[in-house]
């Protein structure tokens, strides 16, 4: 079947679905068999060629050599290991599809074993002999951040041999438990009104218009959370665990540092932005949610009520080719150039967009290896916040793709640069259909619905993150109740939320779900980094639109070959800068001063 005629068929259209050939034809195809084989080969390869001889090659001016080798051998591996996660991610309940990702990345583990040694040994090279080969080497030169960020890692590195624990380990280890988590949230079901649903249809009722199906939903969310607390409860007590244990061997001093420096973020940066967004949660959320629960003609919201749509919402529903037709317009009219790289998403088997039961909850996109393309994950129902999720998502895919240029190694954005383009594609998306609005009901609706993205985004996110810091905390004293898991959520809740909230029973319950707390422990912040930047950015593009567009594409084309400082610093913006978070903060601000003043 074309990649053009794979669709799942609904009341939105034709939605499109994966075609994966593009990687492999399948798990049994000798295509696969050959790039494993091909892989264990190049990796047997590399290791006897350059295992103790990295110094010697840079004082040789040959290590670009051992770089590039590399980055063949990485490009091989990640499309391998890509191939694997989305036809699991696709149907994660599929006992067979589970298998052959666990067999592949078993396989790929035990295979980059052999060239663990490469960055390590890396680091053992003298500064100064690799500060000459940097400015004799042009080529090599391109590699310069890498090697920076490489070295804040030196003094966290172990033995080569316990290195190679730590990683044999990681299958049996957080992977396995990470497995385990999505596989028990893909197959739990919840019981609304006498219908059966999987979760991403559970939690979309809580922004249904009716409030009984919205509560019925809750209810049903806080039941069988319940009733699997202590799985989870369990899974996040080891995981906490196995963090700090890698964490005392490695020696960090605070629970978070290992992700900052994965993310290429100071500690002092992160602290400055939780910072900011803490002091405005009675500007920002408090104020918001007490100003909604007016509108509702209520003292005070129910849980359930968040993210309800307002009294006076449109509640259209799309059908994907308008959502496909409203996103590319938006990117267009910044740019041509970014409707143009955004294209081929559509109609070429990168985008999978029906709901499932198996398929993984929420949407990501995943940028695979430069020499394929990214593939995209939705779960689509046909709202408007469906359509700023495939906004979102379209402006990772195309980040990654225009960053796919600088290779295997320097194409990976930071965490806190990555969200950048996604946020700034829901932010033109927005600002398209709002300008498109004039009646003046669905124009409050729409600023209401852009204010509760950017609380979900910074006020939420920052919550989660401090959640994340008590139970990591909490946790290096003992296992961990759900009962005391619970109170932390509530007391994180409280204060972020403000009063204007009641968290009702069961609410206690519901970061269970969260799967970032799983995957990528601290992850979270990067999303209130995101928002902010792309605020003050959009700020800047709102001041001075001359040149904007090429200063934007050249931030993106950088992938991870820049530091975040320099990659803002064109656009004058300073992340180190107090100024910095309040001017992003501020433009939530205004868009609340809007809604109150114009409030029907």
């Amino acid at each position: 079947m074309s990649a053009a005629a794979q669709k799942g068929h609904n009341q939105f259209g034709d939605l499109p679905v994966w075609d994966l050939n593009d990687l492999y034809p399948g798990k049994d195809s000798p295509e696969f068999k050959t790039a494993m084989d091909q892989a264990k080969s190049l990796a047997a390869e590399f290791e006897a060629k350059y295992k103790g001889k990295l110094a010697e090659l840079t004082q040789s001016d040959r290590l670009i050599e051992a770089i590039k080798d590399s980055e063949t051998l990485g490009d091989l591996t990640g499309r391998i290991g890509s191939f694997a996660f989305l036809q699991y991610a696709q149907k994660s309940t599929d006992p067979d599809r589970a298998k052959f990702m666990g067999d592949t990345n078993e396989a790929l583990t035990t295979l980059s074993t052999r060239v663990l040694f490469f960055e390590l040994e890396l680091n053992r090279i003298a500064d100064a002999d690799l500060d000459e080969a940097l400015d004799k080497d042009a080529e090599l030169a391109r590699y310069k951040t890498w090697f920076a960020e490489l070295r804040k890692a030196k003094p966290y590195q172990l033995d080569d041999k316990l290195e190679e624990l730590f990683h044999d380990k990681s299958v049996t280890a957080y992977s396995a438990w990470n497995r385990l988590f999505d596989e028990t949230l893909s197959s739990l079901e919840f019981e609304v009104d006498g219908e059966t649903l999987n979760l991403e249809s559970t939690l979309h009722l809580l922004s249904e218009k009716d409030e009984t199906k919205r509560e019925a939903a809750f209810k049903a969310l806080a039941s069988t959370l319940k009733a699997n607390g202590r799985l989870f409860t369990h899974i996040t007590n080891v995981l906490a665990k196995d963090k700090e244990i890698s964490d005392r061997w490695r020696g960090y001093k605070d629970i978070a540092d290992s992700r900052h420096m994965a993310n290429s973020v100071e500690r002092e940066v992160v602290d400055a932005l939780q910072a900011a967004v803490e002091d405005a949660y009675p500007r920002l959320s408090h104020r918001y949610y007490k100003m909604k629960a007016k509108w509702f003609g209520k003292d005070k919201l129910n849980a359930w009520d968040r993210n309800a749509p307002l009294p006076t919402s449109d509640e259209r529903i799309w059908d994907w080719d308008t959502a496909v037709t409203t996103v590319l317009d938006a990117y267009g009219r910044f740019s041509p150039e970014l409707a143009d790289v955004a294209k081929p998403f559509f109609n070429s088997g990168w985008i999978d967009a029906p709901t499932g039961n198996g398929k993984l909850s929420g949407a990501f996109a995943h940028p695979t290896v430069p020499s394929a393309h990214p593939y995209l994950m939705l779960n689509y129902l046909g709202r408007t916040r469906d359509i700023m999720t495939l906004a979102h998502e379209l402006g990772h895919g195309v980040h990654q793709r225009l960053a796919a240029a600088q290779g295997p190694i320097l194409a990976n954005t930071p965490l806190t640069l990555a969200e950048t383009a996604s946020v700034f594609g829901e932010m033109l998306t927005f600002r398209a259909l709002l300008d498109k609005t004039t009646d003046p009901q669905q124009r409050f609706a729409l600023l209401s619905g852009k204010v509760e993205d950017m609380l979900n985004t910074v006020v939420r996110q920052i919550a989660f993150y401090a959640f994340e810091r008590k139970v990591h905390t909490a946790r290096r004293n003992g296992e961990l109740r759900t009962e005391e898991i619970n109170a932390l959520w509530l007391e994180v809740q409280a204060e972020s939320l403000g009063d204007g909230i009641i968290a009702n029973e069961g609410y206690e319950t519901f970061w269970a779900y969260i799967p970032h707390f799983i995957h990528s422990p601290f992850y979270v912040y990067a999303y209130a980094f995101g928002d902010c930047l792309v605020n003050s950015l959009y700020a800047q593009y709102e001041k001075a639109s001359e040149g904007f567009a090429e200063r934007y594409f050249e931030l993106l084309k950088a992938g991870g070959s820049k530091h975040h400082s320099e990659l803002l610093a064109p656009f004058g913006l300073d992340a180190k800068d107090p100024q910095f978070w309040s001017l992003g903060l501020s433009m939530i601000e205004r868009l609340i001063d809007e809604l109150e003043a114009t409030a029907p």
